[in-house]
């Protein structure tokens, strides 16, 4: 997995204070507010880590992953929830768990964040 970030919501202020976060930590970063979006970038190539919100309109981050794995793109990501939903779907996690490497509920700080995408680049 190399240095490469994708963030996917629907907040502009999320996206352009993760996109600003992540840059001064020295990832090369792709910041879009649609998951049609998100799977255009990995069908163009971006392999990375994916930061994707759950509740979206539209394609909800959800269908997004559903649709990461329907495509067999799940191997070229590492895939992580950011949401500002209180409680988890667990029915929907169960079933998309093998392809999700973190569950982050806003709002989160730089050491969360830092220390998920720490694990990722240790792991591969």
């Amino acid at each position: 997995m190399n240095q490469r970030i994708m963030i996917v919501d629907d907040e502009e202020d999320i996206l352009t204070a993760l996109k600003t976060f992540f840059e001064q930590h020295h990832f090369d970063v792709i910041a879009v507010s649609k998951g049609k979006d998100c799977i255009k970038q990995i069908e163009q190539g971006f392999k990375g880590i994916v930061f994707i919100d759950i509740m979206m309109p539209q394609m909800d981050g959800w269908e997004t992953i559903n649709q990461i794995v329907k495509r067999g793109f799940e191997k070229n990501v590492s895939i992580k929830i950011i949401t500002g939903k209180g409680t988890k779907d667990h029915n929907k996690i169960a079933l998309l768990a093998p392809y999700i490497s973190d569950y982050i509920s806003k709002p989160f700080d730089e050491k969360t964040l830092l220390s998920s995408v720490g694990q990722t680049v240790e792991n591969n």
